[in-house]
Parts: structure tokens; sequence; C-alpha cells
């Protein structure tokens, strides 16, 4: 049976029936009201039964906000838009009609492709469905081009909004915490409102994870009743606005964050949001991470270390902190070998004038009043001890107190005329710059292709503040936010081709930083 079928509404426009093993999704197109949601749950026996019910068009037309795909900003529609954006005479409203769609199966998985457009303006949108059979899972994403002559203002642009069915109740799931106390449930009734899980300091983090469940009628359990559910694939600033209006449609919308957001779209140019995976499962929330789990180790883990079994590791922070030596190094790796350790880890100290954290951050070469011959013996004799080696690097930073700061105060995050914060000693690099990306990317290559180092503890500690980027191209100075998160993404894509095989760690703080986007890179 193929995963994704298209049939006929009844006025003759297209239906296309999603399904997995268990579960169907479906979506229909009007001509009046657009791009349709239709159903999300349990498969049917037969394909048939998912065509609207009569009088499903009235329902649409009566509660069509709640009822959209992929709902754009104007009209008569007041439920969170995943598309708002500027024209360049000033129109703010967006209409979408279809053009066509594709479908491609693979072994397992298929996608369907719809595109749409706007029919005055050089607006095209396509919307792809990644159907993963076996896990019960859809990947949703969008992707905008501007086929015009001039440019246009991206306000906002969130991934999917997914249409749940209506119960008599929901218990919304999310996951929350801090440092020391991570990834905490956090489960409560679904009141009527908004309700918005978000995160607005330049990546995600312990305080809030871009996944969501909800389970209906207060019955779900670790194993047992119905459980919708999904993860977005994006590592900084977010934004999940869960809803339930007084009709009782429970709607979940999500993406990229639009706070301080702009983006301009020039001629000839796209914008791809990241991937919002969704789920559905009939036995709870138990099998809702299950599914989850599989996903990530078949689709999302990069293919050299998905299925790696994770060392026994050995850090040196707790023992020498900063002062990190040849000397005292080889004691704590000889101790740790007798442990059954695999990988040694040296922790922070190691380069430039890094005597505490209030210098040398940023100055990537080798102390040599530590390691007078370099890193090459230290690795030499942790390896004939038996392990492998790692090392700490926090690249994205860097300390007032470095050469690299008095060479590019520019470099930074900062706005002229207003006083620069300080946490932790140090500021933020600012990945949106090219020339930023490349010396990262220099100083990393130089590190893994002249030392055997099998491990990357890449730490990222600082919240951003001042966002400011005064010598960006004219009007992308606000596109920080999503630049700075794909600077990275192209950083460790980078890495990975040139050094493949070596396990990445996305620390931050202890893993604060984890979630579907990074995890394709660790």
């Amino acid at each position: 049976m193929p995963i994704i079928e298209t049939h006929e509404t009844p006025d003759k426009a297209p239906l296309w029936v999603l399904e997995t093993r268990n579960t169907a999704y479906v979506i229909g197109w009007s001509h009046t009201d657009g791009l349709y949601h239709i159903y999300w749950g349990a498969k049917l026996t037969r394909s048939g039964d998912y065509r609207p019910a009569p009088g499903f068009d009235a329902e649409v037309k009566m509660t069509r906000s709640a009822r959209g795909e992929f709902p754009a900003w104007g009209n008569f529609k007041f439920d969170e838009p995943c598309l708002k954006v500027r024209f360049d005479d000033g129109v703010r409203a967006v209409l979408l009609d279809y053009v066509d769609s594709t479908i491609h199966e693979d072994d397992g998985t298929a996608t369907l492709a719809i595109r749409l457009r706007d029919p005055v303006y050089p607006l095209a949108v396509t919307l792809t469905y990644r159907v993963f059979r076996e896990f019960n899972l859809i990947e949703r994403s969008a992707r905008l081009e501007n086929t015009g002559q001039h440019p246009i203002e991206i306000e906002q642009i969130l991934s999917a909004a997914w249409r749940l069915p209506r119960r008599d109740s929901y218990t919304l799931t999310t996951l929350n915490g801090k440092w020391g106390g991570e990834f905490q449930i956090q489960r409560g009734d679904l009141p009527m409102g908004k309700h918005v899980v978000e995160r607005r300091r330049g990546s995600s983090g312990f305080d809030s994870n871009p996944f969501f469940a909800l389970g209906a009628d207060g019955s779900a359990t670790e194993t047992h009743g119905e459980v919708w559910f999904g993860a977005l694939a994006f590592s900084g600033n977010y934004k999940l606005v869960i809803e339930r209006t007084a009709y009782e449609q429970v709607s979940v919308t999500g993406g990229i964050h639009d706070f301080d957001f702009l983006w301009r779209l020039e001629p000839g140019e796209r914008f791809d949001t990241p991937v919002f995976v969704g789920g559905f499962t009939e036995h709870g929330y138990g099998d809702a991470s299950r599914l989850l789990h599989a996903y990530e180790l078949e689709h999302v883990l990069p293919r050299v270390t998905a299925k790696t079994v994770r060392p026994v590791v050995y850090n040196s922070w707790f023992v020498t902190e900063f002062n990190v030596n040849y000397e005292n190094q080889t004691r704590a790796a000889e101790l740790a070998a007798r442990m059954g350790v695999e990988l040694f880890i040296m922790d922070d100290g190691w380069f430039g004038q890094r005597r505490d954290d209030r210098a040398g951050l940023g100055d990537w070469y080798v102390n040599k009043q530590k390691f007078p011959n370099g890193l090459t013996p230290l690795i030499d004799k942790v390896n004939e001890l038996g392990m492998e080696f790692g090392i700490w690097v926090e690249p994205e930073m860097v300390n007032p107190d470095s050469d690299l700061y008095r060479a590019h105060p520019d470099w930074v995050y900062h706005f002229p005329n207003r006083p620069l914060s300080m946490h932790r000693n140090q500021y933020v690099l600012n990945l949106s710059r090219q020339d930023v990306q490349a010396f990262i990317l220099h100083f990393m290559h130089d590190l893994l292709a002249n030392h055997n180092i099998k491990f990357i503890k890449w730490d990222m500690n600082r919240h951003f503040s001042e966002p400011g980027w005064h010598d960006a191209p004219e009007g992308r100075d606000r596109e920080l936010w999503v630049r700075h998160t794909t600077g990275l993404y192209d950083i460790f894509r980078e890495l990975r081709e040139q050094h493949p095989g070596g396990l990445l760690e996305s620390s931050s703080g202890g893993r604060g930083r984890i979630d579907l986007g990074i995890m394709a890179y660790i």
C-alpha cells in the first residue's frame, strides 16, 4: 500500500491521505478556503472514510481559522499565523492559491510537496511532508521563494500548524528546568487561550525545550491513551503556541520565534524553515517517547555515530579546573585508565593565557608554559594507556582580555553607544558573519588535523545580550537570531565532512542546547 494517496473532495479539489503503520493524516484543498486540515489520528480501515463528511465544508467556513493547514496572516483569520510578510508596496496580507503537488516514495518513507503561490505578489510557498511509516511520524517544513524583482520582508515564518481533533479536554506536557534540574516534565490541563513555550535567549536551553505532548481526556498514561506529540529541529530562538478555542479546537503552531526577527528575502532567494516533527499514538506517553527515540537513532543522529556505544568518560575539570598541564593531566590519565575509563577529556585551561575565566577565551593556541611540547605527548600517553582523547572548546565566546577581542572588537554582538553587558567575563561572537565562521573553522581544522582527537566537548555558556549587528547588510541586522544557528550548523557540517567518525558533545553548561536540530551533528 502507498504511504501517500491523492483523492478528490466532493467539489473535485485534491485531498491527500498520509498513512503510517498505525496513523493517518489528511488534508484537502478548498477553492474558497485554501489548504485545510481534515484528520489526524488512528488509521481507518478504508481510505475513502477520510473524505469530509456532509456538512464539513460549512464547518470549515465557520471555523476557518482553526482549520487552516498553513495559515497566512490576513483575511478573516485570528489564530497564530505560520506566515506574515510585508511586500514592497506595504501590503501585509498573504493569499495562497494551489499550484500542484508531487509525491515521492522511498523505502519506508514518502514525501509530499504541495506548491502554493500568492495570486498577485511574487511569493511562492512549498509545504513539505515527509512520512515515516514505521515510526508513526511526519516531518513538516516550509520553503518561501521570492520570484519577483523587489525584496519581501518576512515578519513571521513558522514551520507548521498541527490541528488536533475535538476532545473533552487535553493535558499538556512540556519539558522545562534549570541547570542541575534539566528536562523536568511539566504536565497540566490545557486552559482556554494561548499557551506559549518559547526561547528568546539565542539558543535552546534548560528552561524550555521545543517539545510538546497532548494527552486526551485526562486518561493518557505511560502505557495507554491517545497522545499527540512533536518536537522542533531548531537550536535558536523558537516559539510553540498551543491554543484552545472556545469551540474546543486545539492547535500547536511552532517554528522560529518572531521576537526581534525580520528576514529580507531578496529576488530569487529562498528561505527554508526548520523541520517540525509530529506523531500520534494510542498507547500513551511511553510509546510516544519510544517512537521519537527510534526516529532519532535512525534518521536524526549522524550515521557514522548513531549506533556507536558511548564510551566511559573521565573529564579533568573537577580535579584541576583551569590549572591543567602535562604533568597533572598525565597523572589523572593514569588513574582514569586504572578505573576502566575509555575516553579521557581535558577540559578548559589548555589554550592562550587561560589561567582563569577572565582571560584567553578566543585564543585557540596551545599554552606553551603548560604544554612545552604541545598536546601530542599527552595525547600519545592517553592512547598508550588504552584511551581515546577528547578536548574542551567554547568557540562561540570570547573574553575581552584576549588577543582575539583586541584585534576584532567588532566581532561580538553589540549596539553602538550602548553598554555591552558582561556575563561570565565573556561576550558572544557573531556567527552571522562569514569571517567569524571562517576563523572558527580554521582553528578547529588545525586542532583536529594535527592531533588524534576523537571527542570535542563544544561548550556554550552565555545567553545573548545587546544583539546588535551594526555592519550587517542593509535590512538584515535582525536575521542574526537565525543566521547564528544556521552558521553553527554549517560549521558542524563541515567539521563532520572533514573529520568523520569523531564524537561531538553539545555541552552548553551540561546539555542545555539539545534538540533535534543540534542532534543531527553530534
